[in-house]
């Protein structure tokens, strides 16, 4: 992946965009914004490709004990935050995952998945801290109500 200002692009766009031909893509910095991805539609295609595959693939493992559990097993390596939670709420990250993934591939937008794994690691940081688990899950005996939010 090459990095390059927005400026080149607009300064000298043949040459910027040669580049693409060996690294497939082109990450455009931009000042005062978000940085924007330029790449082919080939690449963009094979990335889908991949996508569906995979979720393809892991949708068939959940279908079977084997993969089932297979899949547990190796979630705690691919999120290694996952070993924090109890085993039941790792087997409901893991359907929510495979649910996610299949969502993502079919609408070509995986904004859902992002924010899953970022609730679940969320959840896990909470469990990580007994402390703050204790916090969130002792009932005080208070009512606050909406009042309290004036």
């Amino acid at each position: 992946m090459v990095e390059i200002g927005l400026s080149d692009l607009l300064n000298r766009p043949k040459a910027t965009l040669a580049t693409l031909r060996g690294d497939r893509r082109i990450v455009l910095r931009r000042r005062g914004a978000e940085d924007l991805v330029l790449t082919t539609a080939a690449h963009a295609e094979q990335d889908r490709e991949v996508m569906g595959v995979m979720r393809r693939m892991f949708l068939e493992m959940m279908r079977t004990p084997g993969g089932r559990s297979l899949v547990l097993d190796v979630l705690p390596a691919a999120f290694p935050w996952a070993r924090y939670l109890p085993a039941h709420e790792v087997r409901e990250y893991s359907v929510e995952l495979v649910g996610a993934l299949g969502a993502a591939t079919e609408l070509d937008n995986t904004a859902d998945v992002a924010q899953l794994i970022t609730e679940w690691r969320h959840t896990a940081e909470v469990h990580a801290d007994p402390e703050l688990y204790a916090a969130l899950t002792t009932d005080s005996g208070e009512d606050f109500g909406s009042d309290a939010l004036i």
